[in-house]
């Protein structure tokens, strides 16, 4: 797995990946499963998000709630780094994947 430098690019690319809408959805799906499955993690993103479990799939319908989905992960690198190995995926998709889902509401990635 490479991994990113200052610039959110992986290392020797001169340009920022990209990825589609439906891309950036299901990796941040992905991202809500590997959350629920463990049990502190959970118990964290409800405690920062301020939903309980019982909202959760209401929630996950509403606009924006899978951008938020990927703040949470990317907001600790070391959960980053178990959801991106844990998943088989480049942590630099999953930035881009947070920066697709601010592009599609017109807001501004964290």
């Amino acid at each position: 797995m490479r991994s990113l430098n200052d610039n959110n690019r992986l290392p020797g690319s001169s340009r920022q990946a990209t990825v589609s809408r439906e891309t950036a959805d299901s990796v941040a799906v992905q991202a809500l499963g590997f959350i629920a499955a463990d049990r502190p993690l959970l118990d964290r993103f409800l405690a920062v998000t301020g939903i309980n479990v019982a909202e959760l799939r209401a929630a996950a319908a509403t606009p924006g709630f899978l951008a938020g989905v990927l703040d949470f992960v990317l907001a600790h690198e070391p959960t980053l780094m178990a959801f991106a190995a844990d998943q088989s995926l480049d942590p630099a998709l999953v930035v881009a994947a947070r920066e697709a889902l601010a592009d599609s509401f017109g807001a501004t990635p964290r």
